[in-house]
């Protein structure tokens, strides 16, 4: 990941309630349901994505650390500290990202104001292997930057299968 201190217009971290394995990022007047694969896509991929919305997969139902970079430029693809690697395009019109957890009450949902258009999304998963057998304990934490971008495809760019995480890149 590129330097913060030269690429980040502004760096945050915070902890969310990945109810359901999951928190989003989205765009605040987004309105569109879920789809029925979401859930699939999630479990597959661990990114799941609608017009408007990014769901990003946990591997604890837990509060998680979450970190979020708006950079000036896109980052390097130096994956070799993280055990997951997912891209994906999000129009933001409303010059608003939303951060929620699903059972969230929108309203009250971390708000980031950005300049209205579209952007492309890398979420890096972290830690993957350190969650205890019962599922409550870890050291799993996620980062999300976002930088400005024409729309592309989702791209898993590296894999984790648990306990191996390998190169597609």
């Amino acid at each position: 990941m590129p330097d913060p201190e030269t690429n980040s217009l502004f760096p945050y971290t915070c902890t969310i309630f990945a109810d359901y394995f999951q928190f989003y990022l989205q765009d605040e007047q987004m309105e569109e349901d879920i789809p029925d694969d979401w859930g699939d896509q999630l479990t597959a991929q661990m990114i799941a994505i609608t017009p408007g919305i990014i769901g990003i997969g946990t591997a604890r139902n837990m509060t998680v650390p979450v970190r979020i970079d708006l950079l000036k430029t896109r980052p390097d693809n130096d994956f070799a500290s993280w055990d997951h690697v997912a891209e994906a395009s999000l129009e933001i019109p409303s010059g608003q990202l939303v951060l929620a957890g699903p059972v969230d009450y929108l309203p009250d949902a971390k708000r980031f104001p950005v300049t209205p258009g579209n952007y492309r999304a890398r979420i890096y998963y972290g830690g993957l292997d350190t969650i205890s057998e019962n599922g409550l304990e870890g050291e799993d934490h996620y980062s999300v930057v976002l930088w400005s971008d024409e729309y592309a495809e989702p791209e898993i760019l590296k894999k984790w299968s648990q306990g191996n995480a390998k190169e597609i890149v």
